[in-house]
């Protein structure tokens, strides 16, 4: 099986929005198709899903003799993110939030939470003033889209009790709890998101707010 990334555009019942898709290099072929519970995902060779441990990548410069050695360390992507990528009533956040996917995609530096494409999909059909992001086909084909560019990361008993843990010791929302607790579970060191203070440590996972100064 193999994907081709063209220059498809989505009709979202007013002007034509570009699928994800289109914003990649046309001459991509690093990534395996492989069938994980009904589910497609295109991943590198060195991906990681479920249950497993991720392998640490990064842009951490480390000294080793007088070199630069740079270890990329996959960073976990939140729900604004997806949502702002097609959201034009806000086009610099637009715009960051499509650099960074992209970047992900091509880096293969980033993983999204299976919480992150539920809430997607209710974040931009939702209808607020009588405006929604996009019609809840164009929501589903690129939560499908993101199934297929990026490692989604899945939910297990273990997750769910330390997100409890995160609630009480943190004051997080239930949610973010959840979110907070996938990093910590899948040993990833960075959330992008801006539902929490920017450069925060939590445990182990510091917080990046990528949209701070727009």
């Amino acid at each position: 099986m193999s994907i081709r990334f063209g220059l498809a555009t989505i009709s979202t019942g007013s002007r034509p929005v570009k699928s994800f898709a289109s914003f990649l290099p046309a001459n991509i072929s690093l990534w395996k198709i492989e069938n994980r519970d009904s589910a497609y995902s295109i991943r590198r060779q060195s991906g990681y899903a479920g249950d497993q441990k991720p392998a640490q990548q990064s842009s951490l410069a480390i000294e080793a003799g007088g070199e630069r050695i740079f270890t990329r360390v996959a960073a976990l992507v939140d729900t604004n993110v997806l949502v702002y990528r097609f959201d034009d009533r806000f086009p610099e956040k637009q715009k960051i939030a499509t650099a960074i996917l992209r970047r992900g995609i091509i880096e293969d530096t980033l993983r999204i939470p299976h919480q992150a494409i539920v809430e997607f999909i209710a974040a931009s059909t939702r209808t607020i003033r009588g405006h929604a992001i996009l019609s809840q086909a164009d929501a589903l084909r690129e939560a499908e889209e993101f199934l297929k560019q990026f490692t989604v990361l899945y939910p297990n008993e273990a997750m769910l009790r330390h997100a409890f843990r995160g609630c009480a010791a943190y004051q997080l929302s239930w949610f973010d709890a959840h979110l907070w607790s996938c990093a910590e579970h899948y040993g990833i060191q960075e959330i992008f998101t801006e539902d929490l203070q920017h450069d925060r440590l939590y445990g182990t996972v510091r917080i990046v707010n990528p949209f701070l100064d727009v």
